[in-house]
């Protein structure tokens, strides 16, 4: 399968500077609803279009935190560290740039930006820049993430990195 991108990577299959992008979803106001119902987080600029509309935007907007749990969903469908995930160490630099919209189709993108040995032997650290893409190739959110993954040549260990 020659130009097809490997995917549940170890830190040292990680190559600084490569992109890789997700699959798409077209956010409804179903998910919208849902995301608020299970955070408790019913502001009426996630429900109610008057309301919305009052503040300036045109319809209902996602929470920012939908779009930041749909990018790790969508960025988790591309299995690129689907046994080798040891852990997230956190989000930076975390910004919402657009109003995410029912109705808009979002994909994201992935850059390796950075990466370093971790201090416990096996594994490593990877940073990634990521955003968070509409139908329009707006960026909607843009962040870092770390992440803890297994190295090729040791085995995970128990405690902090």
């Amino acid at each position: 399968m020659s130009g097809q991108k490997k995917s549940d990577l170890y830190f040292e299959d990680v190559v600084l500077g490569e992109e890789r992008v997700s699959g798409q979803h077209t956010v409804t106001m179903a998910d919208i609803r849902t995301f608020g119902e299970v955070t408790h987080d019913n502001h009426p600029l996630h429900r109610d279009e008057a309301f919305a509309r009052s503040m300036g935007f045109d319809k209902p907007i996602a929470h920012g935190l939908f779009g930041l749990s749909l990018l790790e969903g969508l960025k988790s469908e591309m299995k690129l560290y689907e046994h080798t995930s040891m852990a997230s160490l956190g989000w930076d630099k975390v910004r919402f740039q657009r109003p995410v919209y029912p109705g808009d189709t979002l994909h994201v993108k992935v850059r390796f930006r950075e990466k370093r040995p971790s201090k416990r032997e096996g594994r490593g650290i990877v940073v990634e820049e990521v955003q968070l893409i509409n139908q329009k190739g707006e960026s909607v959110l843009d962040a870092q993430h770390a992440t803890l993954l297994l190295r090729n040549t040791g085995t995970p260990q128990t405690g902090r990195s």
